[in-house]
């Protein structure tokens, strides 16, 4: 482990942690470290090993870049393809970006249900 640089991890993990509404102990029981090293993450001690960047990265449903600051985009990024869309297309698109797995999963079942009938 080395020692944090800027602020940006510090700040997002913290947010992150704290949006989701979990404690630090509850955090390092799920990616499996000691409730101390959240707690230095997140009072710049030390950072994660690149391991446990991915584990918190796949925790939150965000990105890498995103919990260092290598990014604003708080979500995975995914490969898109090109389409055009109108205005509706392209705001539920938009929306659609915005959930979370499980969350999309359940929209994918709403739909399927629908071309189904």
């Amino acid at each position: 482990m080395i020692e944090v640089r800027g602020d940006d991890m510090v700040e997002n993990l913290k947010k992150l942690r704290n949006q989701k509404g979990v404690s630090q102990q509850k955090l390092a029981d799920t990616i499996e470290v000691s409730q101390q090293s959240i707690n230095k993450y997140e009072n710049h001690k030390i950072e994660p090993d690149i391991q446990t960047l991915i584990k918190l990265a796949d925790y939150f449903d965000t990105s890498v870049d995103y919990l260092v600051g290598h990014t604003d985009i708080n979500h995975v990024m995914e490969t898109v393809s090109s389409y055009d869309l109108n205005e509706d297309e392209a705001a539920l698109m938009n929306n659609y970006r915005k959930l979370s797995k499980k969350q999309k999963e359940s929209i994918r079942l709403i739909i399927e249900n629908y071309i189904d009938m």
